[in-house]
């Protein structure tokens, strides 16, 4: 199906996940860049030397999740839009998604937002935990979201209400 349509499905994105021990750990980034295409600015951005360096530049990336801290810059960096951070130890029943977000307005700390799937469905509510727009993001702004832990690869946009 991704062939054709290029829509990512979570199977696909299961296949990149760290394991369940470093999942239950720190934040870690997943890519969900399944194209062989010349593109690298998420090893070009990493500070903390998590993206995997490639051997052709058309290589999809890989993480070394020992030293991905969750930081989100390869977030900001990658102009797919393919890069997020996941914290499935947010809370008990919520994990977290770091996301780029393109939009105006911003969404505001504390409100509730609609949260949308990789097809641009309604999925459910998430709750803006925070908003991060500086330089060293790119110009790309990040957004944390709140959503209930069975969401987690699932969410991956979000929409204001009335928009």
């Amino acid at each position: 199906m991704f062939k054709k349509t290029g829509l990512i499905n979570v199977e696909m994105v299961e296949k990149t996940l760290p394991s369940l021990e470093r999942r239950s750990g720190r934040p870690y980034a997943i890519f969900e860049c399944f194209q062989e295409i010349p593109c690298n600015p998420c090893f070009t951005s990493c500070k903390q030397g998590a993206v995997i360096p490639f051997e052709d530049i058309n290589d999809l990336p890989k993480i070394d999740y020992e030293k991905c801290n969750g930081c989100a810059v390869c977030v900001s960096a990658c102009p797919g839009l393919a890069c997020f951070v996941i914290d499935e130890n947010y809370s008990v029943t919520e994990a977290t998604i770091k996301l780029p977000y393109e939009f105006l307005p911003f969404p505001v700390e504390g409100k509730n937002v609609i949260a949308l799937d990789r097809e641009g469905n309604e999925v459910g509510t998430a709750r803006v935990i925070k908003v991060q727009n500086n330089k060293k993001f790119n110009h790309t702004n990040i957004i944390t979201i709140a959503v209930p832990k069975d969401q987690v690869l699932i969410v991956r946009g979000l929409r204001l209400e009335g928009f």
